[in-house]
């Protein structure tokens, strides 16, 4: 008899133990939870301000090397084109606005840094959402993302005596293009004269 009331006696206080245990673990469960909810929101806000930074770049790049082949017989010109110091070129924030709409995200800011870059800054329109910790529901992701584009090119201007109409020599990494004033059917392509990458 001793022993039966000694057994219900130690099932009776590990029933408290079990049920704490099993509360500390389904509250571990919602807080990794609501880890995962933040984590995945603020990855989406990132990669939409990669996305915009990115488009607005590469928006820009096209306007550039478009500009030099507007201008690929007057070689004086390529410098200031390959330093994104060109007259005409448009602002491509709007670009950024665009990709960052279509990645579910608002309150978009985006800057030009310098002649070559774009700065975008956006926050996630859908927030966190509802979580075992307080507040998360009004919680939106911030995000900012840096993209610059690269000149690929070097050249020399030919000597003063040099005949009238020749071109210089453009190296683009490892290639070297030969062009010649009285066939240009074949030039180098945009991401030929500039990269577009996302700053460190």
């Amino acid at each position: 008899m001793w022993l039966r009331l000694r057994r219900c006696d130690d099932a009776g206080q590990a029933f408290p133990i079990y049920i704490t245990v099993v509360a500390g673990l389904l509250f571990l469960a919602f807080a990794y939870l609501a880890v995962g909810q933040a984590a995945a929101n603020r990855n989406g806000a990132q990669t939409a301000a990669d996305a915009a930074a990115l488009a607005a770049a590469l928006d820009t790049r096209d306007q550039l090397a478009g500009q030099w082949i507007e201008d690929v017989l007057d070689p004086t010109q390529w410098q200031g084109i390959f330093d994104g110091n060109v007259p005409g070129v448009v602002n491509s924030c709007q670009r950024a606005y665009q990709l960052a709409a279509q990645n579910d995200a608002g309150k978009v800011n985006c800057a030009l840094v310098g002649f070559l870059g774009y700065r975008v800054e956006l926050e996630s329109n859908e927030p966190v959402g509802d979580s075992i910790v307080p507040g998360t529901e009004n919680i939106h992701s911030t995000a900012s993302a840096t993209a610059v584009i690269e000149p690929l090119c070097e050249f020399e201007l030919p000597e003063e005596d040099a005949a009238d109409d020749a071109l210089p020599q453009l190296t683009c990494r490892d290639r070297n293009w030969d062009l010649d004033p009285d066939d240009l059917t074949v030039l180098p392509e945009p991401h030929d004269l500039f990269d577009v990458h996302l700053a460190d």
